[in-house]
């Protein structure tokens, strides 16, 4: 395993919507929908456990350009997995900025029922390119450009959930936060593998790791 540490620049100050549509470049439509999805969201968060009902006033900064800083990581993916996918984070949002085009799609994986009613009631609303999974991310093979996460699991857990994905040639792009350097070190006792680590611009504290091979695992 090899990690880069680039410098690291601050993040965008994005506060709402204006400012997200501006680092974001996002159009009125898609503008529209990320809206929409938002009310989704906040409904659907008072029924199950989607995202931390305090972060929903921090909308803009901690999900949506969170998520959609991943598509200036790898700008000509046309074929995403999204793994845990349950708010649909950053999945539903990578769709949306990406809907009008027609060879963009992004699967939706997620093991819990419930969940996965409240990402495909988001599919259908937006008519949005993008297909929802109920199964476990291991017992899927899907050949994708990238593999994705966020808060789904310790990155030791992660590659193997993502292994399918990245043995079939996919790039892995995991949101993490601030104990990013203790999950790479656990890792390298399962997997031998390569990655670099980018500073997150919706977060100071925030990295994203990107994996490039998985290799074979170890014994821990």
């Amino acid at each position: 395993m090899s990690a880069v540490r680039p410098p690291e620049p601050g993040p965008e100050a994005v506060t709402d919507a204006a400012s997200f549509a501006a680092v974001a470049g996002a159009g009125p439509d898609q503008m529209r929908d990320i809206e929409r999805y938002r009310e989704l969201l906040a409904d659907w968060n008072q029924k199950m456990n989607l995202v931390g009902a305090s972060t929903l006033d921090a909308f803009w900064s901690r999900h949506a350009w969170d998520s959609a800083q991943l598509l200036e990581l790898a700008p000509q993916a046309k074929l995403w997995a999204d793994l845990g996918a349950g708010a649909g984070l950053p999945g539903v949002v990578l769709a949306i900025l990406r809907k009008d085009q027609p060879d963009f799609h992004v699967h939706l994986v997620e093991s819990m029922a419930k969940r996965c009613r409240f990402l495909q009631a988001a599919v259908d609303d937006l008519a949005l390119s993008a297909t929802v999974h109920n199964t476990r991310a291991e017992d899927l093979s899907l050949a994708v450009d990238i593999v994705t996460a966020r808060a789904c699991a310790p990155l030791h857990r992660l590659l193997g959930y993502a292994k399918p994905f990245l043995r079939q040639g996919a790039t892995g792009l995991f949101l993490k936060g601030q104990d990013v350097a203790s999950e790479l070190e656990e890792a390298t006792r399962f997997w031998d593998y390569e990655a670099d680590v980018l500073p997150s611009r919706s977060d100071l504290r925030g990295r994203i790791v990107r994996v490039r091979r998985l290799g074979r695992a170890r014994k821990a």
